[in-house]
């Protein structure tokens, strides 16, 4: 579906006291390095074995898989084989694929097991007053869905040999990694805590170094390597029917959820088309439902160009641009929480959702003097009420060539390190994401999130997901050439996060390294209250007696702030504005990654 929205002229340049300088042009542009091809994602390793594939010859496509894999070794808190995830693929030249170019949404998100009804976790009685049920251990855990879908991208859209494409993965589990600030970081979430009893001792043996484990030090994963050994010689099937499913199914036995031979090797992905909108004259392709990061970004760059005059007139960072966002914030996640679920279990209204009518009615709402009531947002719909989930233990990579493909590709276990349950004699976490259903009616999540009854489980389900990989090219057709490769990291942020590097690259000219290290807001209607760094609230804004800071200019308009660190981590990659046969690239600073390009 296309949703069509109004171009517009380039928003105000960016001003106030952070460091914004456009590559627009000047010296600044020329300091931003630039790549005929380039990987960014959250750990340099993992960039590293991207840029090794585009090295060999190989496509975006064969970057982001390897690339991929290697995540599941040096960030193994955040995304796996044990996993799920969302890749947007953008094909402009393939040797083997026709109807060029051509943009696919690939779902491989997890699923609920068999043994998942809607009433599971309130009516079993050994669950029902467990609230770490959904959380960690063996009924935390849905049917993993990324081996599945990395190989399905790779044989379908890559072009060089399985072998090939994993054998960093391989290394880098045989080689291990050097631990990090944010390993140490994920090491003292809340969700690692959970992990004391006996059923977690590999865990804490394998990634806590049996509770010893500090920066510096190297985790090394052989059992992992042999896991992708086999994956490597015999492909999916090695996961899903082979010896590693026989363990993934017995180790979840051992801990109570059975799950069927069948039912594992039934796993398939998903192609899907993109949500697709015209924003500033070029086209944008985001993520469709079971996301829910498409929609909010479809309404909320319509918001923006349905009042595009007005919104220009705004100061970067001033109390008007971000009380308008944060508005249009309230009203897209409104939405999010009151209508999206897995389109195929639940009907999903998107083509009224994203029309150009509801949006130009959202906007429409929108006070730049005054915060609505927190019940007036969101599209005027029949509706239910809820928030929906969210994806913590995430991690996002951008990849481009130099034929012109591209693949942004957001991959999650949930919480941290997933359900803690470790496959044995492989080495490798299972997910978690049994608690991005609606697990007990009317009871929130592990993010404090309440959930409507449409995200109940049921097998075969996916849970609704915040990952928002999204795609956007320099004109209004899909043969225009990808303009930038963008998406995050960090629960119903992604969203926001995503949404404002978006901005900053598109709208305002930043270049890519300083447009992910930005500070950032987020509101998410529910709770009320808008998040902003602390960077943002202080800039002073007016001149004279007039003179006050946004944090106070948007306290004067109703608005509920609460100052600390952005939880997001965008990795970004843009086509430089100086250069136009070469990209610039960011990986976000808050958790240590760093792109890899030549």
């Amino acid at each position: 579906m296309v949703v069509s929205v109004l171009a517009g002229c380039a928003g105000t340049p960016p001003s106030g006291t952070r460091d914004v300088s456009s590559s627009g042009g000047g010296s600044a542009g020329a300091r931003e390095p630039t790549y005929r091809h380039v990987v960014a994602a959250d750990h340099e390793i993992a960039s590293k074995a991207g840029l090794e594939m585009l090295r060999k010859g190989g496509n975006a496509v064969d970057a982001a898989v390897a690339t991929s894999f290697t995540l599941s070794v040096v960030r193994p808190y955040s995304c796996g084989i044990g996993g799920g995830g969302f890749m947007m693929i953008h094909l402009k030249k393939h040797p083997r694929v026709s109807g060029l170019p051509k943009t696919v949404a690939l779902d491989y998100r997890e699923v609920a097991p068999s043994w998942a009804t809607p009433n599971f976790f309130e009516t079993d009685p050994a669950r029902r007053n467990n609230a770490n049920a959904s959380i960690v251990g063996a009924h935390a855990v849905a049917i993993p869905g990324t081996v599945a879908g990395l190989l399905e991208a790779l044989e379908k859209f890559g072009t060089l040999p399985r072998e090939t494409v994993l054998a960093p993965a391989i290394r880098a589990a045989e080689e291990g990694f050097v631990v990090d600030a944010d390993y140490m970081r994920a090491v003292g979430s809340s969700n690692v805590a959970r992990g004391t009893g006996p059923e977690f001792a590999e865990f804490r043996s394998i990634y806590l170094l049996n509770g010893k484990v500090k920066a510096g030090d190297v985790i090394r994963q052989p059992a992992q390597a042999r896991a992708l050994r086999l994956i490597s010689r015999d492909g999916a099937s090695a996961f899903y029917s082979g010896e590693i499913g026989s363990t993934i199914r017995a180790v979840l036995s051992s801990g109570g959820a059975t799950v069927t031979a069948a039912e594992l090797a039934a796993y398939r992905p998903t192609e899907l088309l993109p949500l697709q909108t015209i924003y500033q004259g070029k086209r944008v392709f985001a993520f469709p439902p079971p996301s829910s990061g498409g929609i909010v970004l479809v309404q909320t760059l319509g918001m923006i160009d349905s009042r595009r005059a007005e919104f220009d007139s705004f100061d970067y960072d001033s109390s008007a641009q971000v009380h308008f966002l944060t508005e249009a914030f309230k009203h897209s996640f409104a939405d999010r929480s009151r209508f999206l679920a897995d389109p195929r279990t639940t009907d999903v209204p998107v083509l009224a959702l994203t029309s150009q009518s509801n949006i130009r009615d959202l906007a429409s709402r929108i006070d730049m003097n005054r915060v609505q009531p927190i019940e007036s947002y969101g599209s005027n719909l029949p509706r239910g009420s809820a928030v929906a989930p969210a994806d913590s233990g995430t991690s996002h990579l951008s990849a481009v060539d130099s034929w012109g493909n591209a693949v942004a590709c957001t991959e999650t276990i949930n919480l941290q390190f997933g359900s803690l349950v470790v496959v044995p004699g492989f080495g490798f976490l299972l997910n978690d994401q049994m608690d991005d259903f609606t697990t007990r009616r009317g009871k929130p999540n592990a993010f404090g999130l309440r959930q409507d009854e449409r995200n109940l489980p049921a097998p075969g389900k996916q849970p609704l997901s915040s990952m928002s990989p999204t795609i956007v090219l320099s004109g209004e057709s899909e043969s225009s050439p990808v303009e930038l490769v963008v998406g995050g990291s960090g629960g119903p942020w992604i969203i926001t996060g995503t949404l404002q590097v978006l901005l900053d690259c598109v709208t305002y000219g930043i270049p890519a390294s300083k447009a992910v290290a930005q500070p950032r807001i987020h509101h998410q209607w529910m709770p009320n209250t808008l998040r902003i760094e602390p960077e943002i609230a202080e800039i002073l804004e007016g001149s004279g007696a007039q003179q006050r800071t946004v944090r106070a200019g948007l306290e004067a308009r109703g608005q509920e702030l609460k100052l600390g660190k952005s939880e997001c981590v965008i990795q970004v990659i843009r086509r430089s504005p100086l250069q136009r046969d070469r990209f610039e690239a960011g990986s976000d600073p808050r958790k240590g990654g760093k792109p890899a390009g030549e």
